[in-house]
């Protein structure tokens, strides 16, 4: 009251001057709670997640108020952004037009508050979305302090096709609820007119459908899970994420491959990571001039030096296999016991040199021919 009395004097009869039906006192109000919102936004947006984070310590094992903080600070400030300029334009009034029916509020006037509510709206989805993905991020965390190494497949599988279905469903939720308040659309009419069939073809349609369906199939068989090495078709790339609609694989060149899973499944799908062992073969081209004894000291030297490599199995093959203008051809082959291609390559690296050091031990003399060695893996 006090503060009215004061603002009534002459000396600030000027405040009281209508602008477009505010008087600039109105004015100044609205800039004052837009100015306070502002500036105390980044005070309650961490106000607020900290306040979060300790209502579900005991349940965030594993992750930090910082990782909690980082995910809702854009949504958070954007509602409170929104929030304060709400409440800084409810102390105007919008100027009624000279025709204006009192009774009816102008049709600029409910524009801007429904392009408001659908802000409003989208906004808390967008909150809600990060809570999903804190919210298994936790699960995440958790599960990887107790996990073995099948359930930490499974979670890796799991978790993220969950979340991508989860948010999906809130996605659709905001939609019916900005239809049904913004809109004032029947929402429980409109479902029902559309059917469960007529909603699933108006949101996925076929195409989407079929992936959606293959995502299932792919979760229940676990042909392949985050992390394998998987060639499908002329496709080939370790798998980085499976989602209910695709299924991204980062290719050997390092670029980001994005594949329907329709087309994960509807072609033979060799899954590398699974094989016990990784096989090694090639042909060695020897100069007509190494003798028949040279090649049986070779051959003996070679088969003990690769079949004493920890890693290698006992399907050790090393054969004088032809005799060729080019020169006299011994095929070798052997298996590497790993699943990691770069133990395969050290694998290999060391044999070749204990190879070429058998080679040169007892005399032997590769061809010059282009064919010396060929690889045949």
């Amino acid at each position: 009251m006090e503060i009215l009395s004061f603002l009534n004097r002459e000396e600030f009869a000027f405040l009281h001057r209508e602008v477009l039906g505010n008087e600039l006192l109105d004015y100044l109000l609205a800039a004052f709670i837009f100015i306070i919102g502002v500036v105390l936004n980044q005070l309650l947006t961490r106000l607020t997640s900290r306040l979060l984070f300790r209502l579900t310590k005991r349940y965030t094992t594993g992750v930090t108020e910082q990782e909690l903080h980082d995910l809702l600070i854009q949504p958070l400030r954007t509602l409170l952004y929104l929030i304060t300029v709400y409440l800084s334009f409810s102390v105007l009034r919008y100027p009624m037009p000279p025709l204006a029916v009192k009774s009816v509020e102008p049709w600029p006037k409910m524009a801007l508050l429904n392009v408001f509510h659908l802000g409003i709206i989208a906004t808390i989805v967008w909150v809600v979305l990060r809570l999903v993905d804190f919210g298994l991020l936790v699960v995440a965390r958790r599960a990887e302090l107790t996990a073995t190494i099948g359930s930490r497949r499974l979670d890796n599988q799991f978790l993220p096709f969950a979340k991508d279905l989860l948010k999906v469903f809130i996605i659709i939720l905001g939609v019916l609820v900005m239809l049904g308040q913004v809109f004032k659309v029947n929402v429980v009419g409109f479902v029902g007119t559309l059917g469960i069939g007529g909603l699933a073809v108006a949101f996925a349609a076929k195409e989407s459908l079929e992936n959606l369906l293959a995502s299932f199939t792919i979760f229940l068989d676990q042909p392949f899970g985050v992390g394998d090495l998987v060639t499908a078709g002329n496709v080939s790339g370790t798998v980085e994420k499976i989602g209910f609609r695709s299924t991204r694989l980062r290719t050997a060149e390092k670029s980001f491959l994005t594949v329907p899973n329709k087309s994960m499944i509807d072609k033979p799908l060799d899954n590398l990571s699974l094989r016990t062992s990784r096989r090694v073969g090639f042909t060695l081209v020897f100069d007509q001039k190494t003798t028949s004894t040279q090649l049986h000291a070779i051959i003996a030297g070679s088969l003990t030096a690769i079949e004493a490599h920890p890693l290698v199995t006992q399907d050790v093959q090393m054969k004088f296999n032809a005799l060729t203008p080019n020169g006299k051809e011994v095929t070798v082959q052997y298996f590497v016991e790993t699943t990691s291609y770069d133990e395969y390559l050290d694998t290999k690296e060391d044999l070749n040199y204990r190879i070429v050091e058998v080679v040169e031990k007892e005399g032997g003399i590769f061809s010059n021919c282009p064919a010396a060695i060929v690889a045949t893996s």
